[in-house]
């Protein structure tokens, strides 16, 4: 049977601290988890979890997991925790390591991620910050592989913000080496370390593009991701954002210039009319739903090799 394997860096902070052969590793134990093929029992561990942000899918997909995995969760909400009140990160950390086996945490500034990382004496997990959202890009290729088997030749196109999606779809990408296109307006383009680490990484740099045109960026493509234009803490910029982002709209035009096998990917949630239509969303071409179900295998994967 199948098990999982320890891996080299004791957190997931970013796509990078993987290598391309744990991702795999994770790939298959995803689909035996999801196969019902494998069954890891963590002996009761504990995870936790420390949300600033609101959450669906991240909260709910590894609360099943860890219960899954024979394991249980405590929800950390900020309002009703010490955190709140503004406990330096540092203390959180060290007290929560002697209480917790594993800590996933949602934030909004990636150092702060860092912070419990550091002081941290338990493996810690990116559940999204505004610089990446590694777990949603695990999800996401793992989708992709299932859909094509491989990613020989496949093309990924992401339609929108230059985002913390974005940020780990580049990445995660670059470690497959999967083509990668990103169509964003001018001044939205993804973190520009990000670009610069991804380059280093890509043996092809001919695999990532940055571009502006949504029309051209979807030629030859096998996948179409979106995701909203305006993420949270961003609500200001909404209205800014609508009228700067007019055209990168996934439509059944755009869906008809990419590859006839192309299917469309969006994180959630979505906003009908906005960065996909309703007609797609809705179409044959839709594997949103397994993509946002892939986040519970792919972190059952995650959570047994970190507590392995």
């Amino acid at each position: 049977m199948l098990k999982p394997n320890k891996l080299a860096n004791k957190n997931f902070l970013s796509s990078l601290d993987l290598s391309s052969s744990e991702v795999f590793h994770l790939f298959e134990l995803a689909k035996n988890f999801k196969n019902k093929k494998i069954n890891i029992d963590l002996n009761n561990k504990v995870l936790g979890l420390i949300f600033d942000k609101s959450s669906t899918r991240t909260r709910v997909s590894f609360q099943v997991a860890m219960s899954r995995l024979g394991g249980t969760t405590i929800d950390l909400n900020p309002t009703t925790s010490q955190i709140g009140r503004g406990e330096p990160i540092k203390d959180t950390a060290r007290v929560l390591s002697r209480y917790c086996d594993v800590i996933a945490i949602r934030t909004f500034d990636h150092s702060n991620l860092q912070e419990y990382a550091k002081w941290s004496t338990k493996p810690v997990i990116n559940a999204l910050t505004d610089l990446e959202h590694p777990c949603q890009a695990l999800a996401d290729f793992l989708t992709i592989h299932e859909e094509f088997l491989n990613f020989e030749d496949v093309v990924l196109t992401f339609i929108g913000d230059g985002n913390n999606v974005a940020n780990s779809l580049i990445l995660c990408g670059a470690l497959l080496g999967v083509e990668v296109r990103i169509a964003c307006p001018k001044g939205y383009e993804p973190n520009p370390l990000v670009i610069k680490k991804a380059y280093e990484i890509y043996k092809n740099k001919d695999l990532l593009k940055i571009c502006h045109d949504p029309n051209t960026a979807v030629i030859g493509a096998n996948v179409l991701y979106s995701d909203v234009w305006s993420s949270m803490g961003e609500e200001n910029q909404k209205e800014e954002k609508d009228k700067n982002f007019n055209g990168f709209t996934i439509d059944s035009d755009l869906v008809s210039k990419a590859n006839k096998d192309a299917i469309v990917l969006h994180c959630l949630p979505a906003y009908r009319s906005k960065e996909i239509t309703d007609e797609v969303f809705e179409s044959k071409k839709n594997r949103i739903f397994e993509q946002a179900e892939n986040r519970l295998h792919a972190q059952q994967a995650l959570l047994s090799c970190l507590l392995n």
